[in-house]
Order: C-alpha cells, then sequence, then structure tokens
C-alpha cells in the first residue's frame, strides 16, 4: 500500500467509483494544504489527491449513511462532542479490539476507546448503527481503513473480509458488491 504517491490506476478506478454527478466539489491543493498544516498531519494517498482533485466526499459512497462525507465533517450520528478530535495524535491500534469483551472495567478501557475514536484519523463516513469508517492518518496503521464500533475496532481487510486495505481497496470492494 503506498500512501506517499498517488497511483494513477488507483485515481483512474477512484474517478470512475465517483461519478460527477454524485461528486462534492474538490477542496483544491491550498485548501488541502492549510487543512494539513492546521490538523498537523499529511493526508495518506490516494485519498488526499481524491479530495484536492476529484471530489471533497459523495452522497454516495461506501459509507451506507450519506456516502462519503467531506474532509472537514462528521457524520450527523456522531454526537456534540466533536471537540475531542486529534487527528495529529497517532492512531492507538495496530490490531482488532474487540472492547465489549475486555475483561478491564470500563472505567480503565473508556479513556482508550476515546483514543481509538478520536486520535490518528479522519471520519469517512458512517454505516448507522454507532459503525463509523476512518482512515487513519497517523501512527502505525497509516493509510489504512478501520471500522469503530461501539463494541469494538478492526481494520477494513478484517472487518469487511476482504484480505486487502487502504482507502482505494475500500472504495474498490463497494463499486464491487454494491
Amino acid at each position: 500500500m503506498n500512501t506517499e504517491h498517488a497511483d494513477p490506476a488507483d485515481l483512474d478506478a477512484l474517478r470512475a467509483a465517483f461519478p460527477p454527478e454524485i461528486r462534492r466539489p474538490p477542496l483544491g491543493w491550498d485548501t488541502v494544504h492549510a487543512f494539513e498544516r492546521e490538523q498537523g498531519v499529511v493526508l495518506p494517498e490516494p485519498y488526499r489527491t481524491l479530495v484536492a482533485e476529484i471530489c471533497d466526499g459523495s452522497g454516495e459512497g461506501p459509507a451506507d449513511i450519506d456516502g462519503l462525507i467531506p474532509l472537514t465533517s462528521l457524520p450527523g450520528d456522531w454526537g456534540p462532542d466533536d471537540g475531542q478530535r486529534a487527528p495529529e495524535k497517532a492512531f492507538p491500534l495496530t490490531a482488532a479490539w474487540v472492547w465489549e469483551d475486555d475483561p478491564r472495567p470500563y472505567e480503565e478501557i473508556e479513556p482508550l476507546i476515546d483514543e481509538v475514536s478520536n486520535d490518528g484519523s479522519v471520519v469517512l463516513g458512517t454505516d448507522g448503527c454507532g459503525l463509523y469508517w476512518h482512515l487513519v492518518v497517523t501512527g502505525a496503521q497509516r493509510g489504512r481503513v478501520w471500522a469503530v464500533s461501539d463494541v469494538g475496532a478492526a481494520p477494513f481487510e478484517e472487518a469487511g473480509g476482504t484480505g486487502a486495505s487502504g482507502f482505494a481497496a475500500w472504495v474498490a470492494h463497494w463499486v464491487k458488491t454494491r
């Protein structure tokens, strides 16, 4: 998975996945660079080029509710506390974690759950019922898409059963299964 340079084949596939009639306007490079400076991150490719040149989200997309949401947005059901988002901090997981099955007291794991939901990622959208798709932007999992729900978190390739990781693979899976 290449997160530093956009693969032209991935960009062609993304253009095909999000035809003009369902795209939101792209942000442009100046806005993407400003977001990155403000947040202290560099977005992984090919997502970075998608939001700069192709579209900043789409009304249809891999997330079931509202499609692929814009870069600076959160799903409508996210809740009132969006101030905890910290994309510049490293995403804390490297393997799936089902906190619902964690034997530790909730008071002990609650701060860790908050980190999984808020640190090191941008939110791509929601499937509803407390399931959110995150693109990891910092840390060891940079460039991978994770499913984060009310019971646990897992990389897309495990949650989606595809064996592939990354934003382009997540979108390709949606295209194939829609």
